[in-house]
């Protein structure tokens, strides 16, 4: 795999004006297509065939309901008034009127209508629900914002007049300010690592590249399928993450080369054969991880994982071919102003610096003068202390997670018209109907087990009102509305599903089916329960292979693996205790607490599996490396840790802060699963990678490189470019000439 990478660096090199413009065509047609291609996107997450779904189905169906999206207009009466009165009523009727003449409403219902009145028992507070002949997600947003004008027009008269409802929410974008800060802070840390802007700049460009490629070509795949709103939005924020750290690893070897005395030419064609070696192999362990999602059977998590998976693969294509090919360009202006001497000099430089290092490797001196030396010697001095303490630290963070709880239902953020307007239905409504539950019954006698079943539904706990059953035209289906005491995402009403399921099925009669928000939200989070393990099965038995096949040891894909699992607990346990206990909520600028989101922990797992893995592929490699070479377990530790630490530091950062720019502005759905990540990238690079790996590997010594003779027959993927460090030891055929006859196409 090194040699071929090799000769793909020289390659790209080479042919660096075509590879160029090949990229700068390939994303002015992604621009075009979307432009001229892209649909709507859903805020769906319902699955097909769950029992929710099936009655949404029938109920569009049996009722003729269109299935138009809706939202409430809310009114409420200024002080001391009530809306029955003569004026009131008038100003009511005209301000319905003038909903149903919004552009694109079907309908929009009268709240004083006697037959189904819409108006608080204290008669101060009333809706009316508006409803679109567009789908959820394809409400436009100049209707939208015709909505939105008439409400504020309607607020300046007597009433207080909001707005809830799946109609008026926005679809979430990228490019706020939050997520612009993140990328800044990126270029900032590049600069730092490398000494030079220009270079911090191209290694952020070329990343540019691959998420506008992938980003754009989801927008396109919406004009073909329904695609969720977050898709594009955890492509783009993962893609953004891992091709400026992808294209950093092959920057970060190449100005070592430079500094060694190599040509241009051939650093470039050693820097993709050896870095560009661990790039692939990590971007197949994120491409697993995320493509793994498509098993699980829940169609929008498929679309998620594969359209994250593809954004994946061009980022590691952009970091193979386009970066070198930049890398050409740019010459010895990779390296800071100071360091561009004569090669000779940089050379014998170099020669007398990795004698020194290498003799700090070896003897584990007190005079090192790297603090990643002196960090990697102190953690492998200590192992046990340092060990026993990284443990017990991820434990104690990751207690909060044992009361995790989930739901699909999103809160609107506060200020917003949408939380007003739904603060003031459950005042005069109570909360539950913000989330009222649907009970159908289909086949013959259906009203008659309706009617028979709204007296039992009466007598659940947490039942606030049962409406009276409502007939479909040919008679032979019905449908009940059920307003629970609780708010849509607690869990009371969750149980009240789970009841109503129950009472449902003991009276028998016709079919029966129970919808609405929160029965989605419990059958959802039900698939994803089931399909949990399968999934971690599938992605960590693969990559636990990949990984067996990369360092020819079990010990260390092993000890990699739970070292994961530390992080996956830790950074669930401080997301629940920010986002659902409230703890530090104000840093992260969070409204209200409640619930995770439903997706959090099978997305972090599908996201955080695949990053965690491509440090332990960054950092451990190295070390295996050095042990390759000769040097005993502790001094391979220390040598290797001390060249790759400095490049994982930086790249977690970097993805750190691309996460965190997503959690200030973020939406309810990915503010969560952005800080999660964030968190994560933290723990896992700086405990995980970094302390509890070199303090396992150390303890272990030489059983940590062991593999039981029975599996030596597997290939070897050599992620170091061991093959090209060894043709340039070799007699005959040299790196030198092999490399010239690569650039020459022989």
């Amino acid at each position: 795999m090194a040699r071929l990478l090799y000769r793909l660096g020289a390659g790209a090199h080479r042919h660096r004006l075509l590879v160029v413009l090949v990229w700068l065509v390939a994303l002015a047609g992604a621009g075009v297509g979307a432009a001229t291609l892209s649909g709507p996107t859903s805020d769906s997450f319902s699955i097909p065939g769950q029992e929710s779904t099936i009655a949404q189905d029938k109920l569009q169906e049996e009722f003729d309901s269109g299935g138009g999206v809706t939202a409430k207009v809310v009114l409420r009466a200024p002080d001391g008034q009530q809306l029955t009165s003569p004026a009131n009523v008038a100003e009511i009727k005209s301000l319905v009127s003038e909903l149903s003449e919004q552009p694109g409403v079907t309908t929009a219902s009268n709240p004083l209508n006697p037959n189904s009145p819409t108006i608080s028992p204290d008669r101060t507070t009333a809706y009316s629900t508006v409803t679109y002949d567009a789908a959820m997600g394809e409400v436009t947003s100049e209707q939208r914002e015709a909505l939105l004008d008439t409400v504020d027009q309607a607020d300046q008269g007597p009433f207080t007049v909001e707005v809830s409802g799946q109609a008026v929410m926005a679809t979430p974008s990228v490019g706020g300010p939050a997520e612009a800060i993140g990328v800044i802070v990126a270029l900032m840390i590049l600069a730092l690592t490398y000494g030079s802007l220009v270079t911090a700049g191209m290694n952020l460009v070329t990343a540019g590249v691959g998420v506008g490629i992938g980003a754009l070509g989801i927008s396109i795949a919406t004009g073909f399928m329904e695609l969720q709103s977050t898709t594009s939005i955890l492509a783009t924020m993962l893609g953004l993450a891992v091709g400026i750290d992808y294209a950093l690893f092959i920057i970060n070897r190449h100005r070592q080369e430079l500094r060694r005395g190599t040509d241009v030419r051939t650093s470039v064609a050693t820097a993709v054969g050896t870095a560009g070696s661990a790039v692939l192999t990590a971007g197949i362990t994120v491409f697993i991880a995320l493509a793994g999602l498509s098993v699980v059977g829940i169609p929008f998590l498929t679309q998620m994982g594969l359209a994250a998976a593809a954004t994946i693969v061009v980022a590691v294509l952009v970091a193979l071919t386009l970066v070198p090919a930049v890398l050409g360009y740019l010459g010895h202006r990779v390296l800071p102003r100071k360091q561009r001497t004569a090669p000779a000099a940089v050379a014998e430089s170099a020669n007398e610096a990795a004698a020194e290092s290498a003799t700090h490797a070896a003897s584990g001196s007190a005079n090192d003068r790297s603090f990643h030396q002196k960090w990697i010697n102190a953690v492998t001095r200590g192992r046990v202390p340092a060990l026993l303490i990284s443990l017990v630290a991820l434990g104690v963070v990751a207690i909060p997670a044992a009361s995790m709880q989930t739901t699909l239902v999103q809160t609107p953020s506060e200020g917003t018209t949408q939380a007003r307007a739904q603060q003031m239905l459950a005042d005069s409504f109570g909360p539950g109907v913000n989330g009222p539950l649907v009970a159908f019954f289909e086949g013959d006698g259906a009203p008659r087990t309706a009617q028979q079943a709204s007296g039992a539904i009466s007598g659940l706990d947490d039942v606030a009102t049962v409406t009276p059953p409502v007939p479909n035209a040919s008679g032979d289906a019905a449908m009940l509305t059920v307003i629970p005491e609780s708010g849509p995402s607690t869990q009371e009403t969750e149980q009240l599903v789970g009841d109503l399921r129950d009472q449902l099925a003991d009276i028998g009669g016709a079919d029966s089916y129970v919808t609405g928000t929160t029965a989605v939200s419990v059958d959802v989070a039900q698939a994803l329960d089931q399909a949990l393990p399968i999934y971690l099965v599938l992605v960590v038995g693969l990559a636990l292979i990949l990984l067996v096949l990369v360092f020819r040891s079990v010990l260390v894909p092993l000890v990699g693996v739970l070292g994961f699992l530390l992080t996956l607990g830790a950074a669930l346990g401080a997301t629940v205790a920010v986002f659902q206990w409230g703890w530090l909520s104000n840093v992260v600028n969070l409204d209200d607490t409640g619930p995770l989101i439903s997706l959090t922990p099978i997305l972090m797992i599908g996201i955080l599996f695949g990053l965690a893995m491509d440090y332990q592929i960054f950092l451990v490699s190295r070390m295996h490396e050095a042990y390759h070479k000769g040097h005993a377990p502790r001094g391979a530790i220390v040598n290797g840790f001390r060249q790759a630490a400095p490049v994982v530091v930086a790249a977690a950062l970097i993805m750190f802060s691309v996460f965190a720019g997503f959690v200030p502005a973020g939406n309810a759905t990915i503010k969560s699963i952005a800080f999660a990540l964030a968190v994560g990238i933290l723990v896992d690079a700086f405990v995980v990678r970094m302390v509890l790996m070199p303090a396992a590997l150390a303890l272990l010594g030489r059983a940590a490189w062991w593999l039981p003779g029975w599996l030596r027959w597997l290939p070897a993927l050599d992620v170091e470019g061991s093959a090209l460090a060894e043709v340039d030891d070799a007699g005959g055929e040299t790196g030198s000439d092999e490399r010239k006859r690569a650039e020459i196409g022989s």
